[in-house]
């Protein structure tokens, strides 16, 4: 089946989403790790952004789309943008997975590995934090869907990520997305959790959600791209 992208409205919620008509829940072979490289499409991912206010949804400004990484990267190869403008100081913009196939009622320990392409240095500069240095990366899993809810006229997820660089139940820091040196132009950049592997149960039918996101203390302008994720189930 060819692969499709799009870019929708989520109204109740008022979240952007991508989806991909391919390789979506496929089973995963025991043993062997999970990889989305994201060439032939999404595999599966969707994309949600979340924690800000009701009044703020309109401005917010999330784009998410399958394409080339940017210059002076190898534009041939495909990834997920994610885009969004911080303005309630503490954005979350994440992508999802469901994975099937595992044992049922088994708990997992989960290492990630997730490269992407940023150009925000760590010694950055910006309104609220630094570009780099306060846009926290987190992972993590759950048998709960990942949505964002509308509590008191605040958008927040569901589950427990945790505030900013601190761990959540759900999910847990993999470090910034700060650049080793801050020169223009973006770069690709690699986090992994192998010194902390993420524990993580599965429901009676052997399924899981996987989470990536990042937890924003900067107010402006955050566009990454997702080129690479490994899921590691030991």
């Amino acid at each position: 089946m060819q692969s499709t992208f799009m870019v929708i409205a989520v109204l109740a919620g008022s979240l952007f989403t991508f989806s991909a008509c391919n390789q979506d829940n496929v089973p995963l072979q025991p043993g062997l790790p999970y990889q989305s490289s994201f060439q032939a499409g999404s595999d599966g991912w969707s994309a949600g952004i979340t924690d800000f206010g009701k009044a703020q949804e309109n401005s917010m400004e999330f784009k998410a789309a399958w394409k080339g990484l940017p210059a002076p990267l190898d534009t041939t190869r495909k990834s997920l943008m994610l885009s969004s403008m911080n303005r309630s100081d503490d954005a979350f913009m994440f992508i999802k997975k469901k994975v099937v196939g595992l044992q049922p009622n088994k708990e997992y320990k989960l290492v990630f590995t997730i490269e992407l392409a940023s150009q925000y240095g760590e010694n950055s500069i910006g309104i609220g934090g630094s570009p780099g240095s306060s846009v926290f990366l987190k992972a993590g899993a759950s048998v709960v869907e990942p949505v964002s809810v509308l509590k008191d006229d605040f958008y927040s997820l569901n589950l427990d990520k945790g505030a900013q660089n601190n761990d959540g139940k759900d999910a847990i820091r993999l470090g910034n997305i700060a650049t080793t040196d801050d020169k223009e132009g973006y770069s690709l950049i690699t986090r992994t959790n192998a010194d902390k592997p993420f524990s993580v149960t599965t429901n009676d039918k052997g399924e899981l959600w996987l989470l990536i996101g990042t937890d924003s203390g900067f107010e402006g302008l955050t566009t990454l791209y997702y080129s690479k994720v490994n899921v590691l189930f030991q």
